[in-house]
């Protein structure tokens, strides 16, 4: 018999006409649209707690809220309420809006201002700095002040486990790294205890996860909640260099990418796609015992985002082509250095010229202010 393809849908997210097979959430159509056009990712809503390698993930952080203007071409009225894009499935007709509509962006800023209540603002000794999905969504959606007063919610540091240590003070409870061990691993040893805002990732009754495929919670954190215990302070992500690697494993895939600081291999990671995701998920073998080059056989430089700070000092100059707008700004609105001004050297000119261009400048202002 011959095979009959399955009908798809068609829908419309910004302006951008997309045919999807049934069954297919919105925050999915989004991405096709961008894997086909890379200058389109913006417009894909940002996911904080959704993992399509992890069935079942996604619905309970909303910063992927987008407004559905009509609900099909059956029946064109707009969903009431804005709905979570990673859970919700498309429809034949389905216009959804995302950037293009105010109240979506507005929602996302009062978010990323919910995630940061209790969030401690400790960017400078946290590790996933570089690589922290709550940075990149609070820099395109979040607003520079805060409402919030009180004091925020604090946990002690535990390990709960030889690899991995525990955070709690920096979890947004995404649940990710639940379903990772759920799913990945043979069995489970911690979770979400109490509810509301008592809820707590935490081992039942202290114990210790230790299982081969335990590390891979710390690729799936979104935040610095789970770090390697092996990598914790010695290097910024920036300041590493990327490179793909394999091996031979019986556990795994064996595919991973190893972090350099010059020749040392400083951490061992799963290789992400484009959305920041683990397709294969690696051992702990790989992941904490095998840190030298001649365990592995090199692949070459992973593939960086242009946009990511992990690409800073990574790109030669004469590859890089300097963008056309920096260079008229400079051209109109930088001034040459005057070099035939006197260059001065003795300490007693400096101080008096500096006392006098603080006298001026102090003058100035208080005239704007009387004006």
């Amino acid at each position: 018999m011959e095979e009959t393809k399955p009908q798809l849908f068609k829908i419309t997210f910004d302006g951008i006409e997309v045919e999807v097979e049934p069954g297919t959430t919105i925050m999915q159509a989004a991405r096709k649209i961008a894997e086909a056009d890379q200058s389109q990712t913006s417009i894909v809503p940002p996911a904080m707690c959704y993992y399509k390698p992890l069935p079942a993930s996604g619905g309970k952080c909303r910063a992927c809220l987008v407004k559905v203007a009509q609900g099909s071409a059956k029946d064109t009225r707009p969903m009431p309420k804005l709905v979570p894009s990673c859970i919700t499935q498309v429809q034949d007709g389905m216009v959804v809006e995302n950037t293009t509509n105010e109240a979506v962006l507005e929602a996302r800023k009062g978010i990323v201002e919910f995630l940061l209540i209790n969030h401690p603002l400790d960017c400078p000794v946290c590790d996933q700095a570089g690589e922290c999905n709550l940075q990149d969504f609070a820099f395109e959606h979040g607003s520079a002040h805060t409402r919030y007063e009180e004091e925020r919610r604090t946990f002690e540091k535990k390990d709960i486990g030889p690899y991995v240590q525990l955070h709690m003070t920096r979890c947004i409870l995404c649940y990710r790294c639940v379903y990772t061990a759920d799913q990945v691993t043979n069995k489970r040893e911690h979770g979400v205890m109490n509810r509301g805002d008592a809820s707590e990732i935490s081992t039942y009754i202290e114990k210790s996860i230790d299982n081969d495929f335990s590390g891979n919670i710390i690729d799936v954190c979104p935040v610095g909640a789970l770090t390697d215990k092996t990598y914790r302070f010695k290097n910024r992500v920036w300041f590493s260099k990327p490179e793909d690697a394999h091996c031979d494993c019986d556990k795994c895939s064996g595919k991973v990418i190893l972090w350099y600081r010059g020749d040392e291999v400083i951490r061992v990671t799963a290789r992400k796609n484009t959305w920041g995701e683990v397709n294969e998920f690696i051992c702990n073998t790989c992941r904490f015992e095998r840190k030298k080059t001649s365990d592995w056989v090199l692949e070459g430089p992973t593939k960086v985002k242009r946009s990511s700070v992990i690409s800073a000092n990574k790109y030669r100059s004469d590859l890089v082509k300097k963008p056309d707008f920096a260079l008229k700004l400079a051209a109109t609105q930088f001034k040459n250095i005057d070099d035939t001004r006197e260059y001065v050297t003795d300490k007693d000119t400096i101080r008096h010229q500096s006392i006098e261009n603080n006298d001026k400048a102090n003058h100035r202002s208080l005239l704007n202010q009387n004006n």
